[in-house]
């Protein structure tokens, strides 16, 4: 077993900084809720971490599969519910990618694999969430 741990400290008024492997990241709150905006939004940085989670998983998939690509997006779009405690309700995934057109069908099975066997991330999400992905060739 694995265990992953975190030290967050208080940074004043809202914001707190987390040293996740000696990387500072700030996060706080926007000027609606009593913050600066001087750092990520803990929420979006969820999202932050499904898209790195499932792109990591697909560069490596398609470099295992010696598909050369470019212009790797990854957007993430998600609606939180009405009540409180506010949660990602559906979250959709969009994949922008430039390859050659037959090589479609190995990122179909790189997204696949990420979605379904490799992203932990991923499958965090689809606890509280529905998940939907598309891909965008350019």
């Amino acid at each position: 077993m694995h265990t992953h741990e975190i030290h967050t400290l208080f940074a004043g008024g809202m914001a707190f900084e987390a040293n996740v492997n000696d990387h500072i990241i700030r996060m706080d709150a926007g000027p609606d809720d009593g913050g600066h905006n001087s750092g990520a939004s803990p929420k979006r940085l969820m999202l932050a971490a499904l898209a790195g989670c499932t792109g990591i998983d697909i560069v490596s998939i398609l470099d295992k599969m010696k598909v050369a690509f470019s212009d790797l997006r990854i957007d993430t779009t998600a609606d939180l519910t009405d009540e409180h405690p506010k949660t990602y309700k559906t979250v959709k995934i969009s994949y922008t990618i430039r390859l050659q057109e037959e090589d479609r069908p190995k990122m179909e099975r790189a997204v696949k694999l990420s979605e379904e066997k490799y992203c932990g991330v991923m499958a965090m999400f689809r606890a509280f969430a529905a998940i939907e992905t598309e891909i965008i060739y350019l």
